[in-house]
């Protein structure tokens, strides 16, 4: 079941596999928990759902209260053998929560991500330890997401080393939309911000940094989308709308980001996904937060936590600038979160496990959070 448009792209790959499963009798779920984001991933993705909710109310509440009734109506309307679910949510834990009270069992896509600090990220840090609690399928992403389960006290019969299947959708858009570096230059300085736990002054520091470097180096251009809320929106548009290396741009739909990753020399961002998605171009990621629950960019040499502040920012990008070694250090060869096959791995794991007990249909249904 999707309702995001993270969790489009990281379903979509295995939507795509499990629709050419002769075994697998698959329908997609929308919430409308986003909603024109989402559209376009449905769109780049070639996804008509089979369910689609339209968005109730305005506050996050009202919007769970109307998902919730409606994933009950869907549950029962046909005789469903597993629910997949992505991430980390509010959608994401209403899906895993209708398959729990449906005696169905859950997979979660992308299970074991830790900060173990349920403040930061907030909400998503608690919301992807409850699914972990009714989930009976862990498809964790990395060597260290499952270790984070196992000590957890989870069976090792319910956790899976996957890999992440983002890895998976950024190859099949390089294969379906031509993705591929185009600028012959050094490339532009890539920024992304919008969590919650940076909203404010952390917002500020990292936007007096950029102006900082932006005067510094005329000639670095800095693309910036930014976030459409107003909270985003107002400083970084007073700090930086007047600088003319600075280009300020809305949100940029999925194959937009994924060209300008490609022809991007470096990224700053506090999220998750694009720490994720650089190492497949082999950019180097610098990360405006103090924790990630994606530790592996940063063991691997591919990133870098510097936090917020303003001369710590300015000076993690001075030092790549100055130092060519240290630059080409943090170009890792290879993705540390997957190699493209995950969707290929989870789909043979859920063939192996709901073919091995009696089905409660000729074809077992699925149902995903974007799948059902």
């Amino acid at each position: 079941m999707s309702g995001t448009r993270p969790e489009v792209i990281k379903l979509a790959p295995l939507y795509h596999v499990l629709q050419d499963c002769p075994w697998a009798d698959v329908a997609w779920l929308h919430t409308g928990q986003h909603d024109a984001m989402a559209e376009q991933m449905l769109e780049c993705f070639r996804i008509a759902p089979q369910f689609r909710f339209a968005r109730e109310g305005d506050t996050l509440a009202q919007f769970s209260a109307g998902c919730r009734l409606r994933f009950d109506d869907v549950m029962r309307s046909r005789d469903w053998s597993c629910v997949l679910v992505q991430g980390d949510t509010e959608s994401t834990f209403l899906g895993a929560l209708a398959g729990f009270h449906a005696q169905v069992p859950v997979g979660h896509v992308e299970a074991g991500l830790r900060t173990h600090d349920l403040a930061r990220p907030f909400p998503e840090e608690g919301i992807r330890q409850m699914i972990t609690r009714i989930a009976r399928f862990h498809f964790a992403p990395t060597h260290r997401a499952a270790e984070a389960l196992a000590g957890e006290g989870l069976a090792a019969s319910q956790v899976f080393h996957t890999g992440n299947t983002v890895v998976d959708a950024q190859l099949w858009a390089r294969a379906n939309h031509g993705i591929k570096r185009q600028r012959r230059d050094r490339g532009h300085l890539l920024v992304t911000m919008h969590r919650r736990e940076n909203w404010g002054a952390e917002i500020e520091d990292v936007c007096a940094a950029l102006a900082e470097l932006a005067q510094r180096h005329p000639q670095l251009p800095i693309l910036f989308p930014v976030h459409l809320n107003p909270t985003v929106q107002v400083p970084v548009r007073q700090r930086l709308g007047a600088l003319p290396n600075v280009r300020l741009t809305a949100p940029l739909d999925y194959l937009a980001m994924q060209q300008a990753l490609a022809d991007a020399w470096l990224v700053l961002t506090d999220s998750g996904g694009i720490q994720e998605e650089a190492p497949t171009y082999q950019v180097p990621v610098l990360v405006l937060r103090r924790e990630t629950e994606r530790p592996e960019l940063i063991e691997c040499g591919g990133g870098a936590l510097v936090g917020t502040a303003r001369a710590d920012v300015v000076a993690a990008v001075e030092r790549l600038l100055a130092d060519a070694s240290a630059y080409r250090r943090m170009q890792v060869a290879g993705n540390p979160f997957g190699d493209g096959q995950a969707a290929q791995q989870i789909v043979h794991i859920l063939e192996r496990a709901l073919g091995a007990v009696p089905a409660r249909s000729a074809e077992p249904a699925l149902v995903a959070d974007g799948v059902a």
